[in-house]
């Protein structure tokens, strides 16, 4: 069994077309399709389907939250189940399911499993995740890997719009940490559990992305929760003088940019000033 996870905030429309993807696929293994409404609860009024279920999260809980109530859910009905975080504004290609379920099954002691994501016109979005801890560098790679003898990849981490879990490998179930309402906590939850010995790796398997789609309704609050989430991750990740360096050239950034996007610096600067506040 595959239970999808997604996180849902204003975005019924665009599951709807994630479910179409789902349903068109030939010969799918059995699936569930969960969704975490984290906005009112008539937003998801018009999803329908006989392997969907939605899940009220009775507030906005983040995506790393939200993921967090989906994968509990998962685990207390079957904790061999292989899990597949996926976003709202994402799309599966024909044969996804199948391919997802074949490679969960071949390689059953690896734990994270990231896919290749492309945007709508074909463009590579994601193909793995790059971190130098001695730099504090956090990078998506838009490079497609090399397969040398194997079907995967190890890799730093992969991001949270498309995610795999063999969910047998983790007692208790995998959790991603709240203090990242969103963003980095793909990444965050990556670098935990391969500091714990489980795998994160990249395969061949293929969904379709069209970024910005969510982030872009509010640009300033984006900013700001990255800001913030990025902070924390360098903070839990880096050493202290990565952290400190990285710090300058953030505030630097928001001088420098303050005189002719004002919006962005104070973004910049609420970020960072609320990332000071959580941690005294």
């Amino acid at each position: 069994m595959i239970y999808l996870i997604t996180v849902n905030y204003y975005s019924a429309d665009l599951i709807a077309q994630l479910l179409t993807s789902i349903q068109g696929q030939s010969h799918a293994p059995d699936y569930r399709l969960i969704v975490i409404n984290n906005s009112a609860a008539e937003d998801c009024a018009t999803l329908a389907g006989d392997r969907l279920v939605i899940l009220e999260a009775g507030a906005n809980l983040g995506f790393g939250g939200g993921c967090n109530l989906g994968l509990n859910w998962v685990y207390e009905r079957d904790r061999t189940a292989t899990v597949w975080l996926i976003n709202p504004d994402a799309t599966l290609p024909e044969n996804s399911l199948n391919h997802a379920a074949e490679f969960c099954s071949a390689h059953p002691t690896l734990s994270i499993i990231g896919t290749i994501i492309s945007e709508p016109s074909g463009k590579i979005w994601f193909a793995g995740g790059e971190f130098v801890p001695e730099t504090g560098r956090i990078v998506a790679s838009t490079e497609l890997p090399v397969h040398q003898n194997t079907d995967y990849v190890e890799t730093s981490w992969v991001t949270g719009c498309s995610l795999l879990l063999n969910l047998q490998n983790f007692d208790p179930y995998p959790q991603f940490d709240p203090a990242y309402f969103l963003y980095y906590e793909d990444f965050d939850f990556c670098r935990r559990y391969a500091q714990q010995g489980h795998s994160v790796v990249m395969t061949s398997i293929h969904v379709i992305h069209q970024p910005s789609s969510i982030a872009s309704r509010n640009p300033t609050l984006t900013l700001q929760h990255s800001t913030l989430s990025y902070l924390l991750a360098l903070k839990r990740h880096t050493s202290q003088p990565v952290f400190w360096y990285r710090l300058s050239r953030i505030l630097f950034h928001a001088v420098r940019v303050g005189i002719v996007q004002p919006q962005r610096a104070i973004a910049i600067l609420r970020g960072t000033l609320h990332f000071w506040q959580r941690s005294l």
